[in-house]
């Protein structure tokens, strides 16, 4: 008897750091195995593994990687994947950074320091061919399963979002949003955060929607909501108030400890307005580290809005 797949998509929890909720895999099976998009940080593998043997699937089985882009809590284990026989999928901006990872692993040590191996656990190089790189609006087939690819920056110049079936993968793109609550978070790590890129491809997501490309959306922090109209009117609006905020808070030239404690306020007000608790809020700064942002504008506002 024919095997019956039901390609269902399959949410899977990373327990980040032993955190519900913050970080997501998503599995979707297929006749020959499953596909996989995204897959966290190797020191979380274990617990992924775990996720996908729950619904009687092997870690042998994952013929395809499906990375939004190349940041270590979205695609870190990548490498360890390759070498169980996946296919790694990508942006071909972020490829080479995963074949030679060398500048990677440099830009990610600025930012997470001796934090490096606790966070992220080892990366591996990912083998040059274990690398499929796409195209903007390119359709990937694997199996019977269809991906489109949109190239979206803003929040990395190598991201890609997917549309399988009626759902959106946004990666980051999407915002953050963790919880049950209806409340976004924006992340801008340095080095690539692009406000004005970042509209450009919410632009890009909100037109797909309206021709019905997609009816929920699949941040990997965290999970799948099926109240798009809101998420992405909701999204524009917080590009809108961090931009406002930013133009104000740069006038006075803070540094960098200056702007980190503006923002770590202004964050907290924000998260207070929309009745989160603190486990919510620790839990939104466990997906979205709010100091992180803060290095990531003062690169944005130095580098693009008023370069020297």
């Amino acid at each position: 008897m024919e095997k019956v797949i039901k390609r269902e998509i399959h949410t899977l929890d990373l327990n980040f750091l032993g955190v519900a909720g913050t970080i997501a895999a998503y599995l979707i099976p297929h006749a020959h195995g499953a596909v996989l998009v995204e897959c966290g940080p190797s020191s979380t593998i274990k617990n992924l593994i775990a996720g996908i043997e729950s619904y009687g699937i092997s870690s042998s089985e994952i013929t395809d990687v499906l990375l939004t882009h190349i940041h270590l809590d979205h695609a870190g284990s990548a490498g360890w994947w390759a070498r169980q026989g996946a296919r790694i999928h990508v942006h071909p901006v972020g490829a080479p950074h995963l074949a030679e990872p060398d500048r990677l692993l440099a830009s990610a040590e600025q930012i997470y320091g001796n934090q490096m191996s606790s966070l992220w656990g080892e990366f591996l190089a990912v083998p040059q061919e274990s690398l499929v790189v796409h195209d903007d609006q390119e359709l990937i087939e694997v199996e019977d399963l269809v991906f489109k690819a949109l190239d979206t920056p803003g929040h990395a110049f190598h991201h890609f979002a997917y549309i399988y079936q009626d759902v959106c993968f946004s990666g980051d793109i999407g915002a953050v949003r963790v919880g049950r609550l209806r409340h976004l978070r924006l992340p801008m790590p340095p080095p690539e955060f692009y406000l004005e890129l970042w509209r450009e491809s919410l632009h890009k997501l909100s037109q797909a929607h309206k021709r019905g490309e997609f009816k929920r959306i699949a941040p990997t922090h965290f999970g799948i909501f099926a109240d798009v109209d809101w998420h992405l009117k909701a999204l524009g609006q917080l590009l809108d108030e961090v931009k406002y905020w930013i133009v104000a808070e740069m006038q006075s030239e803070p540094g960098l400890e200056e702007l980190n404690e503006g923002f770590l306020k202004w964050v907290e007000a924000r998260a207070l307005r929309s009745g989160l608790t603190p486990a919510d809020i620790q839990a939104f700064e466990t997906a979205n580290p709010s100091w992180m942002s803060a290095q990531g504008i003062l690169r944005y506002w130095h580098k693009v809005r008023n370069p020297v």
